[in-house]
């Protein structure tokens, strides 16, 4: 039953009196206190409810407006890169540009081309920022040109092709400093290893190019001089592993000796991002979430796991490329 704060009992002196009133008084201040303390939890646990609800709907927002700039950019590429900069999802910077079309989620591999190829100062910019974001570092030739392939689709104009080869050579010869003696080269070898392919696999072509063949098409290459045989007979890799951001480690195998895998640490159910050959020529993605190898004999398993624990710690183009092997063979002659 609530206490009647106004009755006042009538044996008490004017002390107690004086004294009753005062506990009645600081009992009304601390109800309206812990009033003025739950009206101002309720204000702030609406204010969280609010922003929480308004954050999400800024994401939600941002979500769709960064799909429609992918769905822009693969009808056009410039005006999808416009949209994105003009509702700050992206920066306009060529490396930030160059980053959005390397990691590539959700956009078309031949609208990147089509974008890497055009000859503005800014475009080009932006490709050279992109195979900065390549790393070739030890491997061969064709490892390094079907990572740099698979990241985006080759134009079909000829100078556009030619830009984006002269960039990759400049990288390659960079990461691979001494390989060839010029990135023209590089560029020379890379266009022939390109066409090369395309005949291999293009089952329309009944005569198949030798390596014999080969070899003499790029004699004169190097400076005037011959690339080493053993680098033109070099095998094409059945596949490639991408090493970044993955782990290795020794694993016991019943039915095959001196095994050892590539993962990702902490990702167990995701799966690697590498490509292979399929025997009709066709460049498919990989679907393993480790890559189990077995060695010949236990000093190559060694050789592999040092090796590899180091790798990841660290048409109308044949007027173009005949132009470009003149001139590296007359650098000889002059």
């Amino acid at each position: 039953m609530e206490e009647d704060d106004s009755y006042v009992p009538s044996d008490l002196t004017a002390e107690e009196r004086q004294e009753l009133e005062n506990i009645r008084r600081r009992k009304q201040e601390l109800l309206a206190d812990i009033q003025r303390l739950k009206d101002e939890i309720a204000e702030v646990a609406n204010e969280i409810e609010n922003l929480g609800s308004t954050e999400e709907r800024k994401n939600m927002q941002r979500n769709k407006q960064v799909a429609m700039g992918r769905k822009k950019f693969n009808m056009d590429p410039k005006k999808g890169i416009q949209f994105l900069i003009e509702n700050d999802l992206l920066k306009n910077t060529c490396e930030d540009i160059a980053q959005f079309l390397y990691k590539g989620e959700g956009l078309n591999k031949t609208a990147i081309g089509d974008y890497l190829g055009e000859r503005d100062e800014f475009n080009i910019q932006v490709l050279h920022a992109f195979v900065e974001l390549h790393e070739f570092t030890d491997l061969n030739l064709v490892q390094a040109l079907r990572q740099f392939l698979w990241s985006f689709r080759l134009p079909g104009e000829a100078q556009k092709i030619d830009r984006m080869m002269e960039a990759f050579a400049q990288r390659y010869c960079q990461c691979n400093n001494g390989v060839f003696q010029s990135t023209d080269t590089c560029y020379v070898l890379s266009f022939a290893i390109i066409m090369l392919n395309t005949s291999l696999h293009n089952p329309n072509v009944k005569d198949k190019p030798t390596v014999e063949r080969f070899i003499a098409m790029n004699r004169g290459i190097n400076d005037g001089g011959d690339l080493p045989e053993e680098l033109l007979r070099d095998k094409e890799p059945r596949g490639i592993i991408p090493l970044e951001n993955l782990s290795i480690r020794e694993v016991e195998d019943s039915k095959k000796p001196n095994c050892f895998e590539l993962y990702i640490p902490d990702n167990k159910d995701q799966v690697i991002k590498a490509c292979k050959t399929e025997a009709d020529g066709r460049v498919v993605e990989g679907n393993h979430t480790v890559y189990r190898i077995s060695a010949p004999t236990p000093e190559e398993k060694e050789e592999w796991i040092k090796c590899i624990k180091a790798a990841i710690s660290r048409d109308p183009f044949y007027e173009m490329l005949a132009a470009r092997k003149k001139k590296v063979s007359s650098t000889k002659r002059h």
